[in-house]
């Protein structure tokens, strides 16, 4: 059995600050994340993490406004799907359609702010219980393959990991998904344009509102924009105050 002892030394693990990285990590990761979505191989491999967080998105909030979630699809080709039961029109859908795109970097924003506090490994650990969550409602083989793969190797380098190497994983994870959100706005637009997804979020949008597709993926785009800006602030602070700048 696990001793008292042994349960607290794992809560402190979980909740006390590491040491600040250094800048250059900070700048490093960030290239790095670059560099993956804008290369082709690079990013065609690690787009799978943008999908996984793009159909959490739409499960998440699926499930708060009170519709059935069905299942959740991750396929090879790195696209995805999820299927929620419920009212096929109104504020609810709405919400659930409009998550997808925007969920990466709101995902990003929200480990740059745990970042900001140098809570790296309570980081890693909330990312774990949240694909582990997500497993649950998996409907595919490969989506199961790539669910215990991802939470694989980021519950192994939060264990066993040095803080170092655990710092840069995590910053450049959320460089990725802050960065990585931008990227598929801009892919949905131009197979939009070649009439390739006339079923696409944005164009169920239009379908349930007055507003045509191109608002919906321009709302898409400035979302993500906008959070890029806020979590690269929030990971470059500590690097702008030393360097006596102020926002």
């Amino acid at each position: 059995m696990v001793s008292f002892d042994g349960l607290t030394n794992l809560w402190d693990r979980l909740i006390s600050a590491q040491p600040d990285p250094p800048p250059l990590l900070v700048l490093l990761t960030a290239l790095i994340a670059l560099l993956v979505v804008s290369t082709r191989l690079p990013w065609r491999v690690a787009r799978n993490a943008i999908t996984i967080a793009h159909e959490g998105g739409h499960a998440l909030i699926a499930l708060l406004t009170g519709r059935k979630l069905r299942g959740i699809r991750l396929h090879s080709d790195t696209s995805g799907l999820t299927l929620s039961a419920g009212r096929p029109s109104g504020p609810g859908m709405i919400l659930t359609l409009l998550a997808g795109y925007i969920a990466p970097p709101l995902v990003g924003l929200a480990g740059a702010w745990l970042l900001g506090g140098n809570r790296i490994t309570l980081l890693l650990w909330v990312a774990v219980v949240l694909l582990l969550a997500m497993l649950v409602m998996i409907r595919n083989a490969f989506g199961v393959v790539s669910l215990l793969v991802t939470g694989g190797v980021v519950l192994a380098v939060s264990w066993y990991a040095s803080p170092q190497v655990q710092a840069a994983f995590a910053y450049t994870g959320v460089w990725f998904l802050l960065l990585g959100g931008v990227r598929p706005v801009v892919e949905l637009q131009r197979l939009r344009a070649r009439g390739r997804m006339p079923a696409s979020d944005a164009d169920q949008l239009a379908g349930l509102t007055p507003f045509p597709p191109f608002f919906w993926v321009t709302l898409f785009a400035l979302v993500n924009l906008v959070v890029l800006v806020a979590g690269a602030l929030l990971l470059t602070g500590p690097i702008l105050t030393d360097a006596g700048l102020t926002l």
